[in-house]
This record gives structure tokens, sequence and C-alpha cells, in this order.
């Protein structure tokens, strides 16, 4: 196929979307048993999602036994607002190619758009295979993100400094990740997201369950495929003919930036090869942030203001 997917950039900052509460009223006619609202409690902000915290541990025990496919066509069916967030990793390809089978089957449903965290610092490969993705899914739409007011790497290097990812690495994701993350859930709407996360990753990633609550940034996240091996996606790639990264060929097993990732030895786990040799597993758009990295975000806004921020 020829079309391409359509892609939108944005550079714009806010807030989160959903926030958690207690026990209380939100209106006359409206009212959340420990649920999750809108940060804003006005009538014209009602909650697109709430839950209780057993309706949430009902629902896990329900989708802890269901296969990805059904878990996707669930969510369709109960999340408004739902996006999918992806580094066009293998477990996120397996979810656009089920997704688009499910498009398939009901034409007349609303897609999901996809969420796409340029951190302008990915390899090669990674854009070679963006094109490759638009070639054979022409009817997604593409959300890309890229860090705020800038388009280019030398424009990057230029506000921050090279090698940032090397000096402060909590500063870097929070401006090339984190902040990006943050603009676009915000700027969508988003209510619900699905992710690429899976049980057998290992690391900070070994129980998460299927539907998480993100309070620290207002979401709900769905993992699909959390039971799923490395071995089974990649069986589902080659039997479904997806393009992949041509990395994965290469020894590696988890992509991203291409100066925090190397390929996985035999015998390693599958996201040994992100930030070998630091004492760190996720960039910070799964795990809540340190105080550190509060005080990091607090002075990359100072900066994005242009306030001159001086060495220690």
């Amino acid at each position: 196929m020829d079309s391409a997917l359509r892609t939108e950039t944005s550079s714009q900052s806010t807030s989160p979307r959903l926030g958690p509460v207690a026990d209380e009223k939100i209106d006359d006619n409206a009212s959340v048993d420990s649920g999750f609202v809108s940060g804003n409690n006005s009538t014209a902000s009602l909650p697109l999602v709430s839950f209780t915290a057993a309706h949430l541990k009902h629902l896990n025990k329900q989708l802890e036994s269901m296969q990805p496919m059904e878990i996707l066509r669930f969510s369709k069916l109960l999340f408004p607002n739902l996006y999918q967030t992806t580094a066009f990793g293998l477990t996120g390809l397996v979810t656009l190619d089920m997704l688009s089978k499910l498009q398939e089957e009901d034409p007349s449903s609303k897609p999901v758009d996809l969420i796409f965290l340029d951190t302008l610092y990915h390899f090669k490969e990674t854009y070679d295979l963006v094109e490759r993705v638009t070639a054979r899914y022409p009817n997604v739409h593409l959300h890309v993100f890229k860090p705020a007011g800038v388009d280019t790497v030398s424009q990057f290097e230029e506000t921050y400094g090279e090698k940032l990812y090397e000096m402060s690495s909590e500063l870097y994701d929070w401006i090339a990740k984190v902040e990006p993350q943050q603009r676009a859930y915000s700027e969508l709407n988003v209510a619900a997201v699905l992710t690429g996360r899976r049980r057998s990753q290992g690391g900070q990633r070994g129980d998460i369950d299927v539907i998480e609550i993100d309070d620290e940034r207002g979401i709900v996240k769905i993992n699909p495929m959390v039971n799923w091996t490395f071995q089974q996606v990649k069986g589902y790639i080659t039997e479904h003919n997806v393009p992949y990264n041509e990395l994965l060929d290469r020894g590696y097993k988890s992509i991203g930036d291409w100066h925090s990732t190397s390929p996985v030895a035999e015998g390693e786990d599958e996201r040994a090869g992100r930030w070998k040799g630091q004492d760190k597993t996720e960039c910070g758009i799964h795990n809540k942030k340190s105080r550190y990295a509060q005080f990091l975000e607090g002075i990359a806004a100072r900066q994005l203001q242009g306030e001159h921020i001086p060495s220690a």
C-alpha cells in the first residue's frame, strides 16, 4: 500500500488528564467511590473512567486469563479516548497489527491512534521502520511528540548542550520523554493508553497487572500482552509478516535511543541492553518520579522559559 501514516507533531506543555480522589461528591448528580476523576471537578469535566479498588481487582482477575486480542477488543469497548503509546518495539508492533485486524472486523468502530515520542536520538533503523509501518498500515493516525521547542538534534544540543544523556540522564529523560508524554496526554485528552510492557521483560515489569492506574500522570494503562514471552511475540511477528526493526536480527531485543541501547547477550534479560552498566531499567515514563527528577523537571521548565541556570 502506498498511503502514509497520518502524522501530527506537537511541542506545547500542559498537565495530565486524570487524577485519584477519595470518596467524595463530584456534583449533585454524580459521585465517585475511591475512583479516578478529572483533576478539574467541574461538571464540564466529569470522569471519563472511574474504578473502585475492588472493581479494578475484579477486572484484572478476569482479564488475566484472556488472550491479547480479547483484551484489546474489551479495551476498545470500555475506554473512551484510548490511544496506543509505542516506540515501535516488537510488542507494540504486535498490538498495532491486532488493532488493525479488529478495525477490519468492525470498520465503523473508532480506531486507536498511536503516540510516538520522538526523542530525536532513535536509531536510523527505527525511523526506517516507521516508514515501513506507514506502508503496511495506511489508516493509522500517528501523533509525534518531540522535546519542546526543538525539531533536530542540533537544536536540542544548542539548547541543552552535547551529550546531556551522559551528563544528566534524568534531566535528559524528562526533557526528551517524560514532558513530551505528559504533553501528549493533555493535548489529546487521553484517558487510557495501551502499552507494550510484559512481565517477561523483567525488572520493574515483573509484577504488573493488565490494567493499572497511573495517578501521577492521570491515565489508565492497559498492558494487553502482559503474559506473553519474547518467543510468543516474535512468533506472531513472523507468522503475520509484521514489519520489525532490523536491529532485532543483530541481537537487540529492546530498542530505545542509540546512545543507551546495546545488544543482549545469551541468557541476559530482554531489557539488559538498555542503559547497560547503569543502575537503571526505566526511562521515567513508566515509573514514579524521584525527588531528584522533580527537581530537574523544575530546572528544565525554567530553561524552556529562557532563564539562565548557573552551573554547579
